[in-house]
């Protein structure tokens, strides 16, 4: 079976809910400030990866952190992880900048993540 590759993991969103304590925590953690710093979501860059904070997202049903895989082609890989048995969590839809983002569930119930960068 051949599909369309991805580019890795490159992104770990957790959800947290103090902002405010668990970006202390992550700051100590990966030994830099945030590159991306708002109310609604912050991000760093550690050695090539995306490492996220979403407050509140265990009301948007985020329950652990969720790996995001970087595809070319989001619509091209959700049908073909669909097709071999995964469902659609979170429909793709753009977060800002172009970014298109996914989540879908595996068999067992493992919330894995697609992103599309234009």
């Amino acid at each position: 079976m051949t599909g369309t590759p991805t580019q890795g993991i490159k992104t770990v969103l957790h959800p947290v809910s103090d902002l405010t304590k668990a970006k202390a925590v992550y700051t100590a953690l990966l030994g830099a400030p945030p590159t991306n710093d708002s109310s609604y979501y912050v991000g760093y860059e550690a050695s090539g990866q995306q490492i996220g904070l979403v407050p509140r997202g265990g009301g948007r049903g985020m329950t652990s952190p969720v790996a995001f895989w970087h595809v070319s082609d989001i619509a091209a890989k959700l049908a073909e992880v669909t097709a071999a048995g995964a469902t659609v969590k979170e429909a793709p839809h753009d977060v800002g900048g172009g970014r298109l983002v996914a989540t879908v569930t595996d068999p067992d119930g493992n919330v894995l993540g697609l992103i599309q960068d234009r």
